[in-house]
């Protein structure tokens, strides 16, 4: 199927986006069902981002029904071992100073927490971007993915791609999906990324609300080797950068430094650094964030300065100031091109290793 996407004019914020029309392909065995995120209604008939601050106000309509972690409940008669309050991971903190918990293997019972969210049934929707030769890592992303991520749980991956053809055919498991959303090619990388937060937008305003209750952002250059499940589901969560989780003070993260910039965050301020590669929330959450980092970023490029890790510099302003409900440990994002630490029991999902000046348009630079 297909639809055009009409030019996106919050009222706070003027963005230009051109009519294109961007083509949907959905492979499946089962029919896509119809889910109302946020549907217009008279006290805000579209969201309203605006940066007030060090904050962000969002309008939102009220709550028509969309899913929610609920009641924690389980079935009755599952076997799983007692849990203690005198034994657990000792080398590493599991929790915030804002009291979220803070996800490490060993923190948790994958019997107890897969009981609990299956019963809660959402629909998840991962958005990956695949443009130019990034289309070579969409095999292994998602042939490990179907093998660890969030197994037995309704997925649709959103692949974003310029190379439709490209897209492979992979043995999917019930309930789960590929849709190939078409979308302009680049000529810099740095477009591609900050391109991501446009086309995401657009998307779930016009396509992915109605199919889907909590949505990931991941990068699809990396591959899935161990389970990422349902732990990691909350309202909003977020994954530590690999390279500044342990021993850096805040004033040595990468943020925008910049006051000229929206993302600029003060010296003496900051809770983590957070990596953009992999990120998740309720949907309603997430339209927030990636609109959010898509408007400072079209604001930026009013002044003409552009945020020093595009994305990824906007996505650690909001966090700050707008904290998430769980934060995930580097298992949930680390790189091959790094060893692999103690405190790293598991790894998750990892970057590849791979040559930016062949796979990148603009050779990397």
């Amino acid at each position: 199927m297909s639809f055009t996407l009409p030019s996106v004019s919050p009222p706070t914020v003027q963005v230009k986006v051109e009519h294109l029309a961007i083509a949907i392909y959905i492979y499946s065995g089962a029919t896509v069902s119809s889910f109302s995120f946020c549907p217009p209604c008279e006290h805000n008939p579209e969201a309203e981002v605006a940066g007030v601050a060090q904050g962000v106000v969002v309008k939102d309509c009220s709550d028509t029904g969309s899913w929610r972690i609920g009641d924690l409940k389980m079935q009755t008669g599952l076997i799983y071992s007692q849990p203690s309050t005198q034994t657990g991971r000792t080398d590493v903190n599991s929790v915030t100073n804002w009291n979220a918990p803070l996800v490490w293997e060993g923190t948790f019972d994958p019997v107890v927490i897969d009981a609990i969210y299956k019963r809660m049934d959402p629909r998840v929707a991962v958005v990956v971007f695949a443009v130019g030769k990034y289309t070579s890592f969409l095999k292994g992303f998602l042939e490990t993915g179907e093998k660890y991520f969030l197994v037995d749980f309704r997925v649709t991956y959103y692949i974003f791609t310029d190379k439709e053809e490209d897209v492979p055919k992979i043995e999917l498991g019930k309930g789960r999906k590929i849709s190939v959303v078409t979308i302009p090619s680049s000529n810099r990388w740095q477009e591609v990324v900050l391109g991501r937060m446009k086309w995401a937008t657009i998307t779930i305003e016009k396509q992915i609300r109605n199919n889907a209750d909590y949505l990931f952002m991941m990068d699809i250059d990396s591959v899935f080797h161990n389970r990422f499940g349902a732990e990691s589901l909350s309202q909003l969560s977020a994954v530590l950068h690999r390279g500044y989780y342990k021993n850096r003070n805040r004033d040595q993260f990468p943020y925008e430094r910049r006051p000229t910039s929206k993302a600029y965050i003060p010296a003496g301020e900051g809770d983590y650094y957070y990596t953009a590669a992999v990120w998740g929330g309720y949907l309603e959450e997430m339209y927030k964030l990636v609109k959010y980092c898509y408007m400072q970023s079209e604001e930026d490029a009013k002044n003409k300065i552009e945020a020093v890790w595009q994305e990824e510099s906007h996505l650690n302003k909001y966090l700050l100031y707008n904290k998430p409900t769980k934060v995930l440990s580097p298992e949930y994002l680390w790189s091959d091109y790094d060893q692999i630490p103690e405190d790293i029991k598991v790894v998750r999902i990892s970057q590849l290793v791979k040559n930016y000046a062949e796979v990148r348009p603009n050779g990397g630079n």
